[in-house]
């Protein structure tokens, strides 16, 4: 008799959840935004290969572009400015983008050690025009 009770109470709580605004409820981390996420790691892959890959630079204005629009995007989803620049300038979020990338990279035979690896994998992006590729161009 008891379940009988709480099931409808349950239903009644997450029907008043439902109806806040979203402002007003909890924000995933912007980490967790996939469409906020991958796009700027693109964006944070292209420029790590045009820093070790000199016949390789980044297409600037259009990184710059992809940005602003994330950023925008950011707005509309709730996030402040505020909290926008939070994320950007985090220690962990840095890090834990670092660490993202690095790994990624190795997965796809990038070494560090080895800058011709950089060039290369650029060069296959920018053949494929992959969300990375596209930020790239030869110089």
């Amino acid at each position: 008799m008891k379940h009988a009770l709480i099931l409808p109470a349950v239903a009644l709580s997450l029907a008043s959840f439902a109806s806040v605004p979203l402002a007003a409820q909890a924000k995933p981390s912007l980490s967790d935004v996939a469409e906020i996420e991958e796009p700027l790691f693109a964006v944070a892959l292209a420029k790590e290969v045009a820093d070790h890959c000199d016949s390789l630079a980044p297409r600037f204005f259009r990184g710059l572009s992809e940005l602003r629009k994330l950023k925008s995007r950011a707005n509309a989803l709730g996030y402040t400015d505020s909290e926008i620049k939070d994320y950007i300038e985090s220690d962990d979020e840095k890090a834990r983008m670092r660490a993202k990338g690095e790994a990624f990279l190795a997965s796809k035979g990038v070494r560090y050690e080895q800058p011709e690896t950089f060039c290369a994998f650029g060069r296959a992006e920018i053949e494929n025009n992959s969300a990375i590729g596209v930020l790239l161009r030869a110089k």
